[in-house]
């Protein structure tokens, strides 16, 4: 796969094209980040961007890791002393689901985020910035809760981090837009470069095919999820045998065969008894989605199969969690 492929497979959007296409001419060296707020368990929202961390680690970028403890302590996570607890085994977690150890670094915001060059920085970004658009900025990430003063500066801080991580691009879900999209405009106002960034999509909800999949509403699975509980869920998700006619509903069931096993084996076998025809094989997304739609792949085949392939992405990281709760 070209380099420029391998950066940008799978991004739902890529800000801009022009300066991703320049960093794929060069990729060694270059540094690109997600920033993570230690909030427990690893779940597959975080597994998505890691996936395209993985991407970008095998097209020869370094890749940065904010455990944002400041941004969690702002969001009323816990004390700094629980919100390290739980960075750390965030970290942990990504190493084992493969993330490259030698090539990852992990940096708590509290490590430059308190400076006070940072500080004046944020000051002045505050100074710049209007009550409205720090809002807009945050809205996406910060769901219904009733605002704080803490949550407007949030999303100045995150953009300041693009600079402060000495980045050459920026990576988070669709519903981190608005804050890279804050960063490319002020950053040139204190003098700093705009960088790139690629927005990951949003998996739908596993129960519905609406809205988000979300780790406080509603189902999602993640690395504390036994086989068991994980093929629960899969089983019980929704997965119409065709597209939805007015594209109001998504088939969370292909969006993780496509988001997360697919970009993680070569090849995909659902296996079958030979009187339902056999085991299958694929090795691209776009056939499997074909074959469900044309009614050669059952839905129930297709759940069986998923959850046997996202059991084994996430069993590492169930085995570590499991070492660091005994």
């Amino acid at each position: 796969m070209e380099t420029y492929d391998l950066i940008t497979r799978n991004a739902e959007e890529v800000v801009t094209d022009e300066e991703v296409r320049e960093l794929a001419d060069e990729p060694d060296g270059t540094r690109a980040y997600v920033g993570y707020e230690p909030s427990g368990v690893l779940h597959l929202g975080h597994l998505l961007t890691a996936n395209k961390l993985i991407d970008l680690q095998d097209a020869g970028m370094e890749v940065v890791v904010l455990l944002a403890d400041v941004h969690a302590y702002l969001n009323g996570k816990g004390t700094f002393e629980e919100i390290r607890e739980t960075a750390e085994q965030m970290k942990a977690q990504f190493i084992a689901y493969g993330l490259d150890e030698d090539n990852t670094e992990f940096v708590y915001g509290s490590e430059f985020q308190l400076d006070e060059e940072y500080t004046l920085d944020l000051h002045e970004l505050e100074l710049a910035t209007t009550l409205n658009r720090a809002q807009r900025a945050m809205a996406e990430i910060q769901g219904g809760e009733t605002a704080k003063v803490s949550h407007v500066v949030y999303p100045l801080m995150q953009t300041l981090d693009i600079e402060y991580l000495d980045l050459d691009l920026a990576v988070g879900g669709l519903d981190q837009r608005k804050v890279h999209m804050l960063a490319r405009e002020e950053l040139p106002e204190l003098g700093y470069d705009v960088r790139p960034a690629l927005h990951t999509p949003i998996i739908a909800d596993l129960t519905s095919g609406e809205g988000k999949m979300s780790s406080s509403e509603g189902v999602t699975i993640s690395m504390e999820d036994s086989t068991e509980e994980l093929e629960e869920k899969v089983n019980s998700a929704f997965c119409p045998p065709t597209r939805d006619p007015e594209g109001d509903l998504e088939n969370p069931v292909l969006e993780l065969f496509e988001y997360h096993v697919f970009p993680r084996f070569d090849e995909i076998v659902v296996e079958r008894p030979e009187e339902y025809g056999g085991d299958l094989t694929y090795d691209d997304y776009e056939t499997l989605a074909a074959d469900l739609e044309s009614g050669d792949l059952h839905p129930a085949d297709a759940k069986g199969t998923l959850a046997t392939y996202l059991d084994e992405l996430i069993a590492p990281g169930r085995e570590k969690l499991r070492e660091i709760r005994a």
